[in-house]
């Protein structure tokens, strides 16, 4: 009788491992939208319906909330809930309502001059959005008339309708995937304070001429991981920040960017302009910069501080856009100014409460290193005090500068500083001004076939202390005509 109770023993055990099996991996519970009364018509305003299915599934403890396909969903502002997967099928597309009175919830908080919410969630946790579709932001619809390179904003009284398409505050482990995001009005991706992030295989794509259009913009988040994703967007494309409307959320820093291409009006990579709190801990890495104004930009104004930061194996193509973008085509852009006081969206919100005049803080320890760049301008280099800019190192950094489109150069763009913003100078592979510890070798410079008469020197330094020199390879870009310049 003793072996038949071993055998009896064994398969109980069996049984309990394959009980144990089952509740490791539960069926996930499906949330049609199209059960909650959704229609995918393209004029039905979905808002309610998604927010039903979404509410359900927070209730049921998690799961799927489905937006099938195919068809388009229209919808107003809704928001996600923790423990919810929101897909969207690979041939359906949600699409923001054009209605401006629908969107009241400013992004900002008291700030109600820059933006509102369309999808939205606070204090959220395991929440993922994903599926192979399009999630649409309708953004021309919010627009003014076309320019040449930009379309014109509307006017607004105190709250700017033009909705944000994601907007995403105090978050942990939240994943974006495999989705196709375009046309946001205002901002796409906004994540304030999350942490334990992955954004994998998206397409984000917005239209070049609308402002404002960030891609993703990481305000005091943590531990980001952003890869494999293609980003057009007209105002940058990735953008690392603290913003003074949420700064008990504290500083941004590690953060990972990797195997991405981009292509912005303004600048691909951006760390700045906003930053009451500090920067630090970033990895930039196999990246692919197209027809871009600016390539990789560190822009301080103010008292946050950046540092550790590394950019490598990046190639850069940039040209000059109008005065509408930020930026005059530097590849690699370093500055720290303090902010500008004339400009009443600056003013009003950038500075720190009371005070009338900001302060800038320090950029120190960033490292560039095997970049490739073809620009209509050079690498630059300017702080407001030499003590400002510290640290800096580019290594087997190549430049080549050619004159590729009819916008004027000879400018380089400081805007919003509290000095001069778009200021003359001459174009050299790096112009370098006001800074500290600074070494360059194992680069070069070389100059297409057409150099207008303000293309000038390799490298061209003001007010630097300690710089380093080895291995920079090139020649003035018109020798016979200019002097070197000490």
């Amino acid at each position: 009788m003793q072996p038949k109770k071993y055998l009896y023993t064994i398969v109980l055990c069996t049984a309990l491992a394959i009980n144990f099996a089952a509740l490791a991996n539960p069926v996930q519970r499906v949330f049609d939208i199209t059960q909650y009364g959704a229609k995918a018509d393209g004029r039905t305003n979905n808002a309610l319906a998604l927010q039903k299915a979404i509410d359900a599934c927070w209730r049921a403890g998690g799961g799927k909330v489905l937006v099938p396909g195919a068809g388009i969903y229209l919808a107003g502002p809704f928001n996600l809930r923790s423990h919810v997967q929101f897909e969207v099928a690979a041939d359906a597309t949600l699409l923001a309502s054009p209605d401006e009175k629908l969107y009241t919830e400013s992004a900002f908080r008291a700030n109600k001059g820059e933006g509102t919410i369309w999808i939205g969630g606070k204090d959220l946790e395991g929440v993922t959005l994903c599926g192979g579709g399009t999630i649409d932001g309708n953004g021309i619809t919010f627009m003014g008339k076309e320019l040449g390179d930009s379309y014109e904003l509307k006017p607004f009284n105190v709250v700017d309708p033009r909705p944000h398409l994601l907007t995403l505050i105090n978050c942990k482990q939240l994943r974006i995937r495999d989705l196709v995001i375009r046309n946001s009005a205002y901002w796409t991706i906004h994540l304030v304070g999350c942490n334990d992030v992955v954004i994998n295989g998206i397409t984000l794509l917005n239209s070049i001429k609308v402002r404002n259009s960030d891609g993703i913009d990481l305000d005091h988040s943590k531990n980001v991981r952003i890869s494999d994703c293609y980003i057009e967007s007209g105002d940058d494309c990735i953008c690392l920040k603290n913003r003074r409307e949420y700064q008990e959320y504290g500083a941004c820093t590690n953060i990972v960017v990797s195997n991405c291409t981009m292509t912005s009006s303004s600048c691909a990579i951006k760390i700045g302009s906003e930053n009451m709190d500090s920067i630090s801990h970033v990895l930039i890495n196999n990246c692919i910069i197209k027809n871009s104004n600016r390539g990789l930009g560190i822009q301080n104004r103010d008292e946050g501080t950046v540092s550790d930061v590394v950019f490598s194996n990046i190639l850069i193509d940039a040209h000059l856009f109008s005065d509408v973008w930020w930026g005059k085509a530097e590849p690699i852009y370093v500055t720290a100014y303090t902010r500008a006081t004339t400009n009443n969206k600056d003013a009003g919100w950038r500075l720190p409460p009371g005070e009338s005049k900001g302060r800038v803080g320090r950029v120190n320890n960033i490292y560039f290193s095997n970049i490739k760049c073809q620009s209509e301008n050079g690498i630059y280099l300017s702080g407001e005090t030499a003590d400002k800019i510290t640290g800096i190192y580019f290594d087997n950094v190549d430049l080549q500068l050619n004159k590729t489109t009819n916008n004027p150069g000879g400018v380089y763009d400081r805007r919003p500083a509290n000095v001069e913003g778009l200021i003359k100078g001459r174009t050299s592979g790096f112009y370098l001004d006001q800074a500290t510890d600074i070494t360059i070798r194992n680069s070069s410079v070389k100059w297409g076939v057409n150099r207008p008469s303000y293309f000038a020197h390799v490298l061209e330094a003001h007010g630097i202390n300690n710089l380093k020199v080895t291995g920079l390879d090139g020649e003035a870009a018109l020798p016979n005509v200019l002097k070197i310049v000490q």
